[in-house]
């Protein structure tokens, strides 16, 4: 059985970091590109991070460049997400999921909630 369970959210002040962690379970982790989403309410989830399996390769969405760091431990089964100078546009339901994500697949997410 597939499980994504994605922590490490909070409440952080507008310039502040936060470490987003991952851990999977079943067969979504071992071999497959990785990646991190966001939804806020009434929008559609959209993609933040992605991942290659090595970890030599990773893609970012432009408004995370620069600023976000995605990265994973594949004896761990665990994915990542080093967030740093945080805007209050990043404030978000964070989730992860193979890349390209499968719909099945969803877990609960992590509220990140940027604000001073």
């Amino acid at each position: 059985e597939v499980q994504l369970q994605a922590s490490g959210g909070g409440l952080v002040q507008p310039g502040g970091s936060l470490r987003l962690s991952c851990a999977a379970s079943g067969s979504i982790f071992s071999g497959n590109p990785m990646g991190w989403y966001r939804q806020t309410p009434g929008k559609e989830r959209e993609f933040v991070a992605a991942i290659s399996w090595s970890g030599a390769s990773t893609n970012y969405a432009d408004s995370v460049k620069g600023r976000f760091t995605i990265s994973r431990d594949n004896v761990r089964n665990t994915l990542y997400l080093q967030m740093n100078s945080l805007k209050p546009e990043d404030t978000a339901v964070y989730y992860c999921n193979a890349y390209p994500a499968y719909d099945d697949y969803w877990g609960q997410g992590t509220q990140v909630t940027v604000s001073s």
